[in-house]
């Protein structure tokens, strides 16, 4: 039984984490005219910096939440087996 708990567990974290990553992916094809229109209001040092930001912010988004999967999924394999 507690297998297929891990079993389930594992498979819904990861449906999760793809699902986030999707979303992030969508959400930066509709904030890329915003950043390029950014860009072409003079390509200023602050509007370059806001673009900056904006795309590290989305890039952070996607890799905590990988970690997060990684880190819960060895702590379920670790719960599972003790």
């Amino acid at each position: 039984m507690s297998a297929s708990l891990h079993l389930f567990l594992s498979v819904l974290l990861k449906f999760g984490a793809v699902a986030f990553i999707l979303n992030e992916v969508r959400g930066l094809v509709l904030a890329a005219p915003v950043i390029y229109g950014l860009y072409l209001s003079g390509g200023t040092p602050m509007a370059i910096y806001i673009a900056a930001c904006s795309l590290g912010g989305i890039a952070l988004s996607v890799i905590v939440p990988i970690i997060a999967v990684k880190k819960a999924d060895r702590f379920l394999k670790a719960r599972m087996t003790a």
